[in-house]
Order: structure tokens, then C-alpha cells, then sequence
């Protein structure tokens, strides 16, 4: 089996928490103490706050936080189309990229974050990097406004990916995004 990226072990943790959820935790933030300390003390916060939580606790703040409220809903193509004509055609290509570069699709639809985080890694930079700027960080930057001030320890989540990709962006890319 190939080492998973590091995008790939973000995405891991946007999935439905299971019984090896604190593996994942340590796995992203050891990966990220070099590459990106910053988002390795978010995955820290994270852990710190949820610390006591047992796997049915974090089973419930993720149904509450991701499946209940649209606001933060994980599907990158409902985050930027809504239920607009546009997002069938996300969809598509999402389904499309993940079959021609191996990355299974499970329970989740084809745009969800656990998905096309993954996807990141097995693009080439031009790509991913296109990819994060036009879709993920927006589409996280929605999320995000759905936690914010909530005291939602997925907050913290959201923010290290966040701070991640936009890490690994080109300076031009980000300067076009925030324009």
C-alpha cells in the first residue's frame, strides 16, 4: 500500500469518526509538525478539546456539525452550486477525477471533502493546486462561516486544511483569489 498524503490524512478526518479516529488525529498532526506547524497545533486544538469525548460523542458533534446544517455541509459542489445545474456537472468531473487517479469513492458523494482531499495528492501541482483555489478554499471558507463563534471543536479542523492548502498555494493564485 502507498503512503497517503498528507491531503489524504486531512480527509480522514472529515469522515464519520470510527474507533480509529485518534490514530488519524496523531497521524495528520505528526505530518504536519514540519510541513505546516501551524495547521499541526489547529489538529492539536482539536484533539485537546474532544480529549475526554468517547467515539459516540465525536459520532454526534460531526452528525451535528456536517450532516445537520447545510451551512457545513462537506460536499465541496453544494458549497458552491447549492442545488443549481452546476453541481451535477461537479459531480460528473469529480466522479470522473477520482476513478482516473484511484481514489475510491465510499459512502460519499463524489465532491465530498473526504474525497477530494485525497484527489489533491494524486494531481499534479498545476492541478491541485487550481483545484484547491477554485473549489476546496471556497468552499471550506463557507464552512467555516458555519462554525465560526460556535465553539464547534471541528472549527479547528477546518482551519488547519484551510491553512494547509492555502500554504502550499502559489503567492499569484492566492493574490487572484483574494482580489
Amino acid at each position: 500500500m502507498t503512503q497517503q498524503g498528507t491531503n489524504g490524512l486531512l480527509g480522514r478526518l472529515l469522515r464519520y469518526p470510527e474507533g480509529d479516529y485518534a490514530l488519524h488525529l496523531a497521524d495528520a498532526a505528526a505530518r504536519l509538525e514540519d510541513e505546516a506547524p501551524e495547521a499541526a497545533r489547529l489538529i492539536g486544538d482539536f484533539n485537546s478539546r474532544t480529549l475526554g469525548f468517547t467515539v459516540e460523542n465525536l459520532q454526534e458533534l460531526y452528525t451535528r456539525t456536517f450532516e445537520l446544517s447545510p451551512l457545513c455541509a462537506l460536499e465541496v459542489g453544494w458549497q458552491l452550486y447549492g442545488e443549481e445545474y452546476a453541481r451535477g456537472s461537479f459531480l460528473v468531473f469529480m466522479r470522473d477525477a477520482l476513478r482516473r487517479h484511484g481514489v475510491p469513492e465510499e459512502t460519499e458523494l463524489p465532491d465530498h471533502l473526504a474525497h477530494v482531499l485525497p484527489l489533491l495528492d494524486r494531481l499534479d501541482d498545476s492541478d491541485a493546486q487550481e483545484l484547491a483555489q477554485e473549489a476546496v478554499l471556497p468552499a471550506i471558507d463557507k464552512m467555516l462561516q458555519g462554525v465560526s463563534g460556535k465553539n464547534n471543536p471541528y472549527e479547528s479542523v477546518l482551519r488547519a486544511i484551510s491553512g494547509f492548502l492555502q500554504a502550499r498555494s502559489k503567492p499569484e493564485l492566492l493574490e487572484a483569489r483574494h482580489a
